[in-house]
């Protein structure tokens, strides 16, 4: 048992903790865009399928001997790869399909060690079970969760803090090659086991086929949930492993406790429990952009934590003999492959907006009551319970539909939608035939600029850039000659009014979706007169890329609704930024935002570098009487940064300017092996 247990919470350790590893080196080269994470877990579902089918398939065609040579040959050839560093070649050029390019580098990157580690949990149960006919294989099913759960755990707060990303893979890649002399020593002992060839039990008469589909939509509604709730948490933060593991713990939590027995998933109070956490999120939703973190944390993650509880209580009460075990976990991975699919291929086509959760919620609950109806409903009668389970059921239901109708209803007033692995945009029509009509551009549910019609007013800069704003400044310092400007983040175009003759405007944009808004409804480019450049991809990959290109001013605005893209905060970004500006330059980054203080972040990699900062934090205008929703100016909070003091000290920017708190001692400069969330966590007032 101790081999097999050993083995078993090894694979499963590797297996997880390789997900948040890999996935943070590709991160960077796609912007830093949530859809990453979601894509990964595609894959790394999708690969866990194979290893299961290959384990199913090995177990019901190979003898004995040959399952363990086989294997043992698999998990050489996996060991050739290692380590599991995605090569430099394999980065994007700008203007791929993102999701095939994530998945095609993670095949290349990890993929034969990940389906050698998903296929060995699956087969070594069920050698145990053929080994050990008495014992249960299911509490080796339960201690591999508590190896992922683990692993997922002490990535963001052991390994992430303390190891760099490439000894982060040296130190997996060992554990691998520890691992497959482990596999080793499993298969070698098996002789003592009293295994058999002949040794596998009867089985008995197959499942119906109505339990075995459930043995799929069980799983993968919970998968669904999982990679949405993840989805709506990392738009609104930031792409961070923090925010991918919290929700996988959660998820893994629900089957380590429901697999444990059957005494912990008490169906009843389970179901209903659901039914007010489904109604907590949708509340939750419906506040917006207005809902502190940790009540986002609470709200999403008591959702997922109470719907993935139920679908694996529910999967649980559905197991079948020993004997079935491989096809049993073979149909969960089909489940839980199928969500990832959904929400990371089917959703973004056929969804104008994020609706996957409330699909995933409702889901979630159809299932729970029809798993409850196939019941005898004799000891359910009692005390009305069925009566007041179909009641909530209903009123949940009832919500997300009205939920899905408000996000519907939201989207009445936009003239274009996109959606794409970026995420959501939208360009809003506001006071039509009014002086104030205006087109507004929405990444989920932040504003990233507007443009009012009227002819004479649409060259006025709106939003975070008005004249009093940081960066409005810095370039009015810059007015003497032409000047070269860069800009990472293109949003509407806005900046581009403050062109003149002679300039160019460099923007740096990931996503093709927001290029296309820009110039098919805003004018902003159209009507600058400066030169404009586009220049379509990731900025760190595209100035890692360019000759210098001495900037006068660079501008960093490339949020995505409120998420951060912290690859653009970290010391060897702002070496990057050096590069490419003039000794007098000013780097302008915006950081306006809901819930992080980014100060002491630009403070202490400008400190470590030996800059000086200038911080402007602009108030917003007071809007027209007559039309109080039609705000020009938006408060917005600028640091500017440069090697020259007198530039920041200069009578235009030095008058706005405000007195910075000081660096919380010991403030760790963010490096692209390390950044610490909790530590700028802050909820601000707009």
């Amino acid at each position: 048992m101790i081999r097999y247990g050993t083995a078993v919470f090894l694979s499963a350790f590797l297996l997880f903790l390789v997900q948040p590893l890999i996935s943070r080196f590709i991160l960077p080269w796609f912007g830093g865009s949530s859809a990453v994470w979601t894509t990964c877990m595609l894959f790394f579902q999708v690969f866990l399928l194979a290893g299961y089918a290959y384990a199913h398939l090995s177990i019901r065609s190979l003898s004995p001997r040959w399952q363990a040579l086989v294997h043992a040959g698999l998990l050489a050839v996996a060991a050739l790869t290692l380590p599991v560093i995605p090569a430099e070649s394999l980065k994007p050029q700008g203007g791929e399909n993102p999701t095939l390019r994530v998945l095609a580098l993670l095949a290349l990157s990890v993929g034969l060690p990940y389906f050698a580690l998903s296929a060995t949990g699956p087969l070594l149960q069920a050698w145990f079970a053929r080994a050990r006919p008495g014992r249960s294989p299911y509490v080796l099913y339960a201690l591999s969760n508590v190896g992922s759960l683990l692993a997922l755990l002490g990535y963001p707060f052991l390994f992430e803090p303390w190891l760099g990303r490439i000894h982060q893979a040296y130190a997996w890649s060992g554990g691998f090659v520890l691992f497959a002399l482990l596999c080793a020593v499993v298969g070698l002992g098996r002789r003592h086991d009293g295994f058999r060839s002949d040794a596998g039990p009867a089985q008995g008469p197959a499942p119906p086929l109505v339990t075995r589909g459930l043995w799929v939509a069980l799983p993968m509604c919970a998968s669904v949930m999982l990679l949405a709730v993840t989805n709506q948490l990392c738009q609104d933060v930031a792409s961070v492993p923090f925010l991918w593991v919290l929700p996988l713990s959660l998820y893994l939590v629900t089957f380590i406790v429901t697999f444990a027995g059957p005494r912990w998933y008490p169906r009843y109070w389970a179901i209903l429990a659901m039914f007010g956490a489904i109604i907590a999120v949708v509340v939750a939703h419906n506040t917006g952009a207005g809902l502190s973190v940790k009540y986002q944390l609470l709200a999403y993650g008591g959702g997922l934590l109470s719907c993935c509880y139920v679908c694996h209580g529910e999967l649980y009460r559905l197991r079948p003999e020993p004997s079935r075990l491989t096809g049993y976990y073979l149909a969960i991975s089909v489940g839980g492959a199928l969500g990832g699919i959904f929400v990371g291929l089917v959703a973004p086509l056929v969804f104008r907006v994020y609706l996957e959760m409330y699909a995933g919620m409702a889901a979630c609950v159809l299932l729970a009551m029809f798993c409850v109806a196939r019941d005898s409903f004799g000891h359910l009668l009692a005390g009305n319970r069925l009566q007041v389970s179909l009641a909530c059921a209903v009123a949940v239901l009832a919500a997300a539909l009205l939920l899905m109708d408000h996000q519907r209803s939201a989207t009445q007033r936009a003239v274009a939608s996109e959606r794409n692995f970026y995420g959501v945009l939208r360009v809003d029509e506001f006071y039509e035939g009014t002086g104030y009509h205006q087109y507004s551009l929405y990444h989920g549910i932040i504003e990233h600029g507007f443009q009012y019609r009227l002819p004479e007013r649409r060259r006025e800069p709106s939003t975070y850039y008005g004249e009093n704003s940081g960066v409005a400044l810095a370039l009015m310092h810059l007015s003497g000659k032409p000047r070269k400007v860069g800009l990472v983040g293109l949003g509407t175009g806005t900046l581009a009014t403050y062109g003149r003759p002679g300039d160019q405007f460099r923007f740096y944009e990931i996503n093709p979706a927001v290029i296309e808004l820009a110039q098919s409804h805003f004018t902003f480019l159209k009507d600058s007169a400066a030169e404009i450049d586009l220049v379509l991809g990731d900025a760190r990959l595209s100035l890692e890329r360019e000759e210098p290109q001495s900037f006068d001013l660079l501008a960093l605005d490339a949020f995505s609704s409120d998420s951060i893209p912290v690859h653009l905060l970290t010391q060897e970004a702002l070496d990057l930024y050096l590069r490419h500006l003039k000794p007098e330059g000013v780097i302008c980054l915006h950081i306006s935002n809901r819930h992080l203080d980014l100060r002491p972040v630009v403070q202490s990699l400008a400190q470590a570098r030996g800059l000086h900062v200038s911080w402007v934090d602009s108030t917003g205008d007071i809007p027209p009487p007559e039309n109080a929703g039609a705000q020009r100016i938006y408060a917005a909070s600028w640091l500017l940064v440069s090697r020259a003091r007198w530039v920041l000290e200069s009578e235009l920017i030095a008058p706005s300017a405000s007195k910075l708190p000081p660096l919380p001692e010991g403030f760790r400069p963010w490096t692209d092996d390390y950044s610490n969330l909790f530590s700028v966590l802050s909820e601000r007032e707009d």
